[in-house]
């Protein structure tokens, strides 16, 4: 029996809709908290592959780009440099597994030495995301999906600092989607059975 079809009494947010894939990915990882640096940067590359595309066609990819660039990891990541990683993206754009665009294969470099160069002067990633929202989540009350903002003062001074730290394909709006994804806030409305499990 599908993973969809076991849990269709349950109250959901709209959003994730009835695929199965999409029911799952809400229901056990969507708003969960993480606080493992390396996964919050997979999370953030990945998010950063959805701009001007929908969230679901990178979940669907999600394999492909750990396959594609060492499993995201960032130390590994930012090890390839000059010709080699030259190599490497003109290889990947020729991958029809991820999206074929050069920014956002080059970014996925690019952000790890961001990442790479926080983490040479003693700055935890994990540390510094969620100084942004005081340590814990944000616990949001929303009775509908028009309530939910695409971007808050959180996500943009965040966005921000990563911008200026050499980070891409961070503006507020994904940055705020990616606050959503790992549980720095939490979004699920209130109706929603998550909502009171992650509260």
């Amino acid at each position: 029996m599908a993973y969809s079809e076991l849990n269709t009494q349950l109250a959901r947010c709209p959003w994730c809709g009835e695929a199965e894939d999409y029911v799952a990915y809400h229901d056990q990882i969507w708003g969960v908290p993480e606080y493992n640096s390396k996964q919050l940067f997979a999370k953030l590359v990945l998010d950063g592959q959805q701009a001007g595309l929908s969230w679901i066609t990178i979940l669907r990819k999600q394999e492909n780009y750990h396959a594609a660039f060492f499993n995201l990891n960032p130390e590994r990541l930012a090890a390839v440099q000059g010709a080699e990683r030259e190599q490497h993206i003109a290889t990947q754009l020729t991958n029809a597994g991820i999206i074929r665009n050069k920014l956002k294969v080059a970014s996925v470099f690019k952000n790890a030495d961001a990442y790479f160069q926080l983490k040479k002067k003693g700055i935890d990633f994990s540390e510094l995301l969620w100084s942004y929202v005081g340590g814990s989540p944000i616990q949001n009350n929303w009775q509908s999906m028009a309530e939910v903002p695409t971007e808050t003062e959180e996500s943009r001074a965040l966005s921000k600092y990563l911008k200026k730290v050499g980070f891409n394909f961070v503006g507020p709006t994904i940055v705020y989607a990616f606050m959503q994804a790992v549980g720095m806030v939490n979004d699920h409305l209130v109706h929603c059975y998550r909502h009171k499990q992650l509260k």
